[in-house]
């Protein structure tokens, strides 16, 4: 999802602060030279005159003007580092400081055909806010591919967990190239939502938006702000999350309170997705039996062509790993 104008904001004008400290600190190094370093300030003083004075002569039409200002500054700028590096500090104690090289603490950098692109440093700052909305933080430092394993499956229960690695790896992988939804069902605590947190870790890492909710959560969010008449604007912002990010995850689809108002708003959900060519991966407990009786026919229908279905069986592993622990 784009960052909102208030989000954008905030950051350049992070990067005006960082400006502000750095000339802060460079006035600070620039006061503790002139105090310790002899000549120094009439050096750096000259710098000022020699240059207006060379423009009066380019005015005048002396065309070498330029090449001996040039010559004059390179000289006066050993000299200054010279008498730095006798006084003990670094030759490059005075330069200007930037907290980021690249961009020069202005947040964009000129590629090679002179267009203004994000630097680095903006683009880590946008990732940091992605993994801020997507409401996972937590989870995915715990639950990602490099924490996998199959030590609780057996059987048939393993063969379905290794099918479901393989299509979200594969998600993964593929997702710039190909639009594709994923609808993760079975038996409790069979690794439904830690497949959806592998795949929310890699695209967010790789510079995607996802926004994850648990569906009792996000239905009670998006009833709240649309029988209240002053959250218009609330509700117009979590729509545009929900139509727009990279990636929804809708989490334990089933244990909201199912109504018609709940059916409308998934099946919006799922239709605007489908419009914009936008991906989601939804889990649930529930069979599909159950989800066609749960929910509207429509809900169902799109679900079941739209989706790439993955059936998880097995033990609870959350019980299987307290067993384990104690």
């Amino acid at each position: 999802m784009a960052l909102t104008n208030a989000q954008y904001d905030t950051i350049l004008r992070g990067y005006e602060q960082t400006q502000d400290r750095n000339r802060h600190l460079l006035e600070e190094r620039r006061r503790e030279v002139y105090d310790a370093v002899p000549g120094y300030r009439d050096l750096d003083a000259s710098v000022g005159s020699v240059s207006v004075a060379a423009a009066k002569k380019l005015f005048d039409g002396d065309a070498s003007a330029a090449k001996r200002l040039k010559e004059e500054l390179a000289q006066n700028r050993e000299k200054r580092a010279a008498l730095l590096t006798r006084a003990g500090f670094p030759a490059d104690y005075l330069d200007p400081i930037y907290t980021c090289p690249h961009c020069q603490d202005t947040g964009f950098v000129f590629s090679a055909d002179g267009s203004r692109q994000k630097c680095r440093c903006f683009k880590r700052q946008e990732l940091s806010l992605r993994y801020a909305q997507s409401n996972i933080q937590e989870m995915i430092t715990q639950e990602n591919f490099s924490t996998l394993s199959y030590d609780y499956y057996q059987g048939e229960d393993l063969k379905h967990f290794r099918a479901a690695v393989r299509l979200s790896r594969d998600f993964t992988e593929n997702f710039k190239e190909s639009y594709r939804n994923l609808f993760f069902y079975g038996t409790v605590g069979t690794g439904k939502s830690f497949l959806s947190g592998c795949i929310a870790f890699e695209l967010l890492k790789a510079g995607y938006s996802v926004v994850y909710f648990s569906a009792a959560g996000l239905f009670e969010q998006l009833a709240r702000y649309a029988f209240d008449p002053k959250a218009k604007d609330a509700l117009t912002d979590i729509c545009e999350d929900l139509y727009e990010c990279d990636l929804l995850i809708i989490d334990d689809l089933g244990t909201e309170i199912t109504n018609s108002f709940v059916s409308s708003q998934l099946f919006s959900c799922l239709n605007e997705r489908d419009l914009r060519r936008k991906s989601m991966i939804i889990s649930t407990n529930l069979s599909l039996e159950e989800l066609r009786d749960r929910y509207s026919d429509r809900v169902f229908s799109r679900i079941t062509s739209n989706f790439s279905l993955c059936r998880l069986t097995g033990p609870d592993i959350r019980i299987c790993k307290k067993r384990h622990a104690r």
